[in-house]
């Protein structure tokens, strides 16, 4: 990576994530968050000590990793390590559309589209199990090879009889592994201002979020620049 930095995250059976060990955080409170933070970063500080010294890694690899250290020039006033967890995945609404593997692969799409997405459908591994007296790693899923595709402007409201003033782009209505796909930070910006657009156009009308005009909402997106389907050349 640029600036002589390198990116080592979830690479082999074991990595920088600390497989399991997250379960309790959707539902913890603060002082379980705070718990279950400090356990990681001393589960990665950890593991890059071990590699750095251990008499049982290789020679030539304790050298390497001796080699490297938190970047310099980040995060100064936390000792150069992130202050806060990546949290990449949570509790997520369900509404009156869900965000599945169809939507990602193009099989289904979404008609009333505010954004677009187009990762890798992506999953770390969720735990880690014996089966037939060795250790394996479950979860891991990288699937990718698919166009751009449309997010469903009903996937990030709630169903109505729950709430009608709500607008959630982050946490949106989607299956854990199209979510993986969808999770990435400019999609996320993009609904962010789709969500803030919808907003205003219920504001406006006096209305429930789900009860605006699709077509007004896309006109205004489209308006404003915004890329609503997918085609070679956009």
């Amino acid at each position: 990576m640029p600036n002589s930095k390198t990116d080592i995250n979830n690479n082999g059976g074991f990595s920088t994530d600390f497989i399991g060990a997250n379960f309790e955080y959707p539902d913890g409170n603060y002082a379980t968050r705070a718990r279950i933070c400090l356990e990681h970063a001393d589960y990665i500080r950890g593991f890059i000590y071990f590699l750095a010294t251990s008499p049982r890694v290789p020679e030539n690899m304790r050298a390497e990793m001796q080699s490297w250290g938190p970047a310099k020039d980040e995060f100064l006033d936390t000792g150069n390590w992130p202050h806060q967890l990546y949290v990449r995945e949570a509790r997520r609404m369900i509404s009156d559309y869900v965000m599945t593997e169809h939507n990602c692969r193009g099989v289904a799409k979404a008609e009333d589209p505010v954004a677009l997405a187009a990762y890798t459908m992506d999953s770390h591994n969720c735990r880690r199990i014996v089966r037939n007296g060795h250790a394996e790693n479950e979860g891991d899923v990288q699937v990718g090879g698919f166009p751009p595709y449309p997010i469903a402007y009903r996937s990030i409201v709630p169903k109505s009889r729950e709430c009608e003033n709500l607008l959630v782009p982050i946490c949106l209505s989607a299956t854990h592994i199209a979510y993986g796909s969808i999770r990435m930070e400019p999609v996320f910006m993009i609904l962010g201002q789709s969500a803030a657009t919808a907003a205003a156009l219920a504001l406006n009308a006096k209305t429930p979020v789900q009860m605006i005009s699709y077509q007004q909402l896309r006109a205004q997106l489209l308006a404003d620049e915004q890329v609503l389907e997918w085609r070679e050349g956009n």
